[in-house]
């Protein structure tokens, strides 16, 4: 599936793996933006420490309590901390979300 095929979605599973191996699915609003996903989550969030330890994520398309509609991808995800960057997604989150985004 592709990040346009993706996007058709309003949710993604995002697995993010514990230290020992265990993965934690959780599901997030997402957006494209140059041919990446991006995902908002708050700096001290269980995904952000878990990607601290590990860039190793998986990722499906789901519906808003997680429940998967479609095949895991492995992906490999990263803390964005550029401002120009930050900004790039969070308007592709707004774009994509509305007054939800705000």
């Amino acid at each position: 599936m592709t990040v346009t095929e993706l996007d058709r979605h309003r949710y993604l599973s995002l697995a993010t793996f514990r230290r020992s191996g265990v993965e934690v699915r959780t599901p997030v609003w997402f957006a494209p933006a140059d041919g990446k996903l991006y995902v908002f989550t708050s700096g001290d969030s269980g995904k952000a420490k878990r990607l601290r330890n590990s860039p190793r994520a998986r990722i499906a398309p789901c519906d808003a309590r997680g429940g998967v509609r479609g095949a895991w991808r492995e992906a490999t995800a990263r803390l964005v901390t550029d401002r120009a960057l930050i900004a790039r997604a969070g308007d592709a989150l707004r774009a994509k979300y509305g007054w939800q985004m705000t």
